[in-house]
């Protein structure tokens, strides 16, 4: 059996307030597992996307979570799940007043192909995109793959 404090997992740059990933802290070989605070506006993802080759589940502790979906936005309550297949594309976001916390747990852990679609203000739409180190090291960037124009920073 392995255990651990989320409090002595280090925090994650993102678009979250808090994640945390437990996988790796748990030794866990087939699941990824991570922790997600969220504050109004936070999302899970840093962009609309979809992991080709991996299942993913949402478990929502308080809170409210907002998905969009190809079919339309589900909102998740505490107490509630929602699973996505393979290749179904998702954001997940907090669009309440509320925080918002939650564990998101995918299968196989391996698969780490995500395919991200952003907001890109000088292509005019949804365009394909990338996350990069910044050049000051101190947050994350997404990239329109089109033209190479920042679409988000993220610490």
């Amino acid at each position: 059996m392995d255990h651990v404090d989320c409090e002595d997992v280090e925090r994650r740059m993102g678009p979250a307030a808090d994640k945390r990933a437990l996988a790796d802290a748990l030794g866990t070989e087939e699941l990824a597992l991570n922790y997600y605070e969220l504050d109004p506006g936070d999302g899970f993802g840093f962009g609309y996307h979809r992991h080709p080759d991996q299942e993913e589940v949402f478990y929502v502790v308080e809170g409210v979570a907002t998905f969009e979906t190809e079919d339309g936005e589900v909102a998740v309550a505490a107490g509630e799940a929602v699973r996505f297949a393979p290749g179904e594309w998702q954001l997940g976001r907090n669009a309440g007043d509320e925080r918002c916390v939650a564990l998101a747990m995918g299968a196989p852990k391996a698969a780490r192909r995500t395919e991200m679609l952003r907001e890109c203000p000088d292509c005019g739409g949804r365009t394909e995109g990338t996350v990069e180190m910044a050049d000051d090291r101190e947050a994350l960037v997404t990239r329109c793959t089109d033209c190479g124009a920042e679409t988000g920073r993220f610490d």
